[in-house]
């Protein structure tokens, strides 16, 4: 498994939405590879925001449809 696969899939990782087969894969490419690990970091922080965000205030469900467009919109197509 590449840098550009890993980094496609960090979304799915994060998750927990890959077989336990890719899971597996992914998390030792992220134990060995200095480049990757940042990607992930950043994606989990980003995901703990939102989520701490979402449970003081829920987005409307116009704002939500319209940022989910624009990620599937930029080949997050499994959002």
């Amino acid at each position: 498994m590449d840098c550009l696969d890993v980094v496609r899939q960090l979304w799915d990782y994060l998750d927990g939405e890959l077989t336990d087969d890719r899971m597996e894969a992914i998390r030792a490419h992220l134990a060995a590879c200095r480049n990757c690990y940042p990607h992930y970091d950043f994606e989990r922080a980003f995901l703990d925001a939102v989520a701490a965000t979402r449970r003081e205030q829920p987005a409307p469900n116009m704002v939500r449809r319209k940022v989910m467009a624009k990620l599937r919109q930029a080949g997050f197509a499994g959002m």
